[in-house]
């Protein structure tokens, strides 16, 4: 494999690059017209421009991405995460073209890409599962039926969804009939597909996952956990490596379980499972993303293990370098993510131009971004403008290191997270290990961050005035200074 086309945009595609560039191996960008002069088309050895700004007349164009492979004589692809990346029409195109896809096959994304079909496939391995139906419905009568049965709350999901989509938690029979038309309209809106399902809503779970890594030869290993549990909207913000409640005979569990989940469906290349961990320390299978994870960084610094190296080298056929006993945990890792919304306006997305980036540094900082000073923001695509990794030896060297960076990270032009990132970080609760899915819900405000705010104001007034009495109180000499003109004077 010589050359790859990255069909994505962003910080995914500048992060595949660097490994690829790593590696040897030549890279190929695609844009659309309004990312002409973005950070991955110019690092990228080629790019071919797609189409226009909307990602349905470029990121998501099947075969203008095919013939932009075909052209540059490209080996493979690589979906990054979100667009294709879990299509298994894509995915079929691809390898049906005589390229290479790096991802797991067809039929895996398939099945997993479906929360019933990946059910049905897990259910003879012995893999616990939160009560429920296994099947689709639309029925309101039969809805409330079951819901008796299991009990509330419960929550309805969507079959083919993500994301947070489709998604409902309904606490008793008054509010089923609106929620599920509401999850049934907006499953039909996001996936084409307005199917849910029912199952029991576990109160206060974590949300944990486990990174898996499978060949072509049989071999599947883990790579451990990651804690996704500060969510907003059931989408992740916050997320780190390890999780601080897994005891070693629970993360080995969880580990061998999500092994078995890789193995029902015939898994190859990375991949995630995601489970969730109630209050007494039971685990339910959730579901199974078949493609890298945003939040991928974290276990790639506690590992040692670059998984986008290791996407390419199994897509190259090659066996796995290493067995499960070759791997261990080294240190703690935590990631923000960094959206260009509003914090304190109910996190609505900030368009504008970055009229200062300045990116922090440091020791066990990682910052992986595809934003440059002076560079608009497009509307067309999700808003995140970077992940902000912090590592340390411990889990506390790592949050302080977190907190310096979101400090030194300076962004002025739009709004950011980061002052809820910050939020977060500093919060009791995620500190002492001691929080669930809820803590947004519990804990954040918008005035809990003006609150933030003003206490950071009021104390940066109170040095300065301690600094400006104190330099008025000292007695000042002047220091006797040279004149130019009389040391450059001749006398005649």
């Amino acid at each position: 494999m010589k050359k790859i086309l990255i069909a994505n945009r962003g910080e995914i595609a500048l992060r595949i690059m660097r490994t690829a560039k790593k590696m040897g191996i030549k890279t190929v960008a695609v844009y659309s017209d309004v990312d002409r002069d973005a950070p991955h088309v110019k690092f990228a050895d080629e790019a071919v421009l797609l189409g226009k700004a909307p990602s349905s007349e470029s990121y998501l164009m099947m075969d203008k991405i095919l013939t932009a492979a075909k052209q540059t004589q490209a080996d493979g692809i690589h979906p990054g995460y979100g667009f294709l990346s879990e299509n298994a029409v894509f995915a079929k195109k691809v390898a049906e073209s005589g390229i290479t896809f790096i991802g797991p096959k067809p039929h895996a994304i398939e099945i997993m890409g479906n929360k019933l079909a990946a059910k049905e496939a897990v259910r003879d391995y012995n893999i616990p599962m939160v009560p429920g139906i296994d099947e689709a419905i639309t029925d309101v009568t039969l809805a409330v039926k079951i819901a008796k049965k299991i009990g509330f709350p419960i929550l309805i999901k969507a079959a083919a969804g993500g994301g947070g989509k489709g998604m409902r938690v309904v606490e008793n029979r008054e509010e089923l009939p609106e929620q599920m038309k509401r999850a049934i309209s907006e499953a039909t809106a996001a996936f084409g597909d307005g199917s849910v399902f029912i199952e029991k809503y576990v109160t206060s779970p974590r949300h944990i996952e486990i990174q898996v890594l499978a060949d072509n030869h049989g071999n599947v290993v883990h790579l451990f956990e990651r804690e996704c549990s500060i969510q907003r909207r059931h989408q992740k913000v916050v997320e780190e490596a390890p999780s601080v409640v897994l005891t070693p005979t629970i993360r080995k569990a969880m580990g061998e379980a999500a092994i078995k989940v890789a193995k029902a469906c015939d898994y190859v290349g990375v991949g995630t499972v995601e489970f969730l961990l109630d209050a007494n320390k039971e685990f339910y299978f959730l579901e199974m993303n078949t493609r890298l994870q945003v939040e991928h960084p974290v276990t790639e610094l506690i590992t040692g293990i670059d998984l986008v190296e290791q996407q390419i080298k199994v897509a190259r056929n090659e066996k796995l370098g290493f067995a499960q006993a070759d791997l261990s945990i080294q240190g703690h890792a935590i990631e923000v993510r960094v959206y260009a919304e509003d914090p304190l306006d109910n996190f609505l997305p900030s368009i504008g131009t970055l009229e200062t980036y300045i990116r922090p540094e440091g020791k066990g900082i990682r910052l992986d971004d595809g934003f440059e000073e002076g560079m608009a923001i497009p509307i067309y695509y999700d808003p995140m403008l970077s992940k902000l990794i912090a590592y340390g030896a411990t889990r506390e060297e790592a949050i302080q290191r977190m907190l310096q960076a979101i400090d030194d990270y300076k962004i002025r032009g739009v709004s950011s997270t980061l002052s809820f990132g910050k939020f977060v970080c500093e919060h009791p609760a995620f500190i002492s290990g001691n929080f669930d899915t809820q803590f947004v819900k519990n804990y954040y405000s918008a005035d809990k961050v003006r609150d933030l705010r003003s206490e950071e104001r009021r104390v940066a007034a109170l040095i300065g005035l301690h600094l400006f009495v104190k330099n008025n109180t000292v007695v000042k000499v002047p220091k006797p200074q040279t004149s130019h003109w009389k040391a450059n004077r001749k006398d005649t």
